[in-house]
């Protein structure tokens, strides 16, 4: 089913008649407000996931200093 232009005049119509101005107006904020908390949540967990690979790429490869067997001569 195709929606044309003017099926969704009469439903935004029909929604601003039975919840009023004032309701569709607090639900479009709302909707702004979370979309933009999710593009943020989105960014956050980006910028964690790199600073993560970033702290793993420069982490200390070096290898690890064997123990120094003591002469078992000296003992």
């Amino acid at each position: 089913m195709h929606l044309s232009p003017l099926h969704l005049l009469v439903v935004a119509i029909v929604v601003l008649v039975l919840f009023g101005k004032g309701k569709v107006s607090n639900l479009m904020g709302e909707f702004g407000r979370g979309i933009t908390a999710f593009k943020k949540g989105v960014s956050d967990g980006t910028s964690e996931i790199e600073k993560e690979a970033a702290a793993k790429a420069a982490r200390d490869v070096t290898p690890a200093e064997a123990p120094v067997e003591a002469d078992k001569d000296k003992v």
